[in-house]
């Protein structure tokens, strides 16, 4: 199951440099993960200060 980000998100762009695979970008107004290359490690979710990222 893969993380999401949502709309409580703060584009600070704190979960990007921690995913190991690269699965998540910017988008226009919030930071968005990609479900088919995110491996579910919880990384992204740890590090964002508004925990605005969730299971899916």
């Amino acid at each position: 199951m893969a993380h999401k980000i949502t709309d409580q998100c703060l584009k600070c762009g704190s979960c990007e440099g921690e995913c190991p695979v690269g699965a998540i970008s910017e988008g226009d107004t919030q930071y968005v993960i990609n479900a088919d290359e995110c491996i579910d490690c919880g990384a992204c979710a740890g590090a964002c200060p508004a925990d605005a990222i969730v299971e899916e």
